[in-house]
């Protein structure tokens, strides 16, 4: 597969499987919702400043973006399995987890 294709097949993958829209990931990227409409009907290769808008409107590394299926690379069992669970929290749980670790390290 071609490199450019790749990179799109993967940023419509990774928006499939976040639930995200183009147009919800224009919003958390920054980038203009023409220009991701242009670059997924694949008329346009984007830039690596762009593609890293991407990832961060994703809520992902571009290591995790480039690490194919997995998706938390080079981290311990332990530190994915954390991630893995974060990921799956809503975000007034991930608030109630941010709290905990604050008061644990203040001790």
């Amino acid at each position: 597969m071609q490199t450019e294709n790749y990179i799109i097949a993967r940023i419509e993958k990774m928006c499939k499987k976040k639930g995200i829209s183009r147009y919800r990931l224009a919003q958390e990227s920054g980038i203009a919702q023409s220009s991701i409409s242009t670059l997924l009907n694949r008329k346009s290769v984007p830039t690596i400043q762009t593609l890293e808008k991407i990832c961060e409107g994703l809520g992902i590394t571009l290591a995790q973006f480039f690490a194919g299926d997995e998706e938390f690379p080079d981290l311990t069992a332990d530190q994915k399995q954390l991630l893995s669970d974060w990921n799956a929290m809503d975000d007034h749980q991930k608030e109630l987890v941010k709290a905990y670790i604050q008061g644990i390290i203040r001790k």
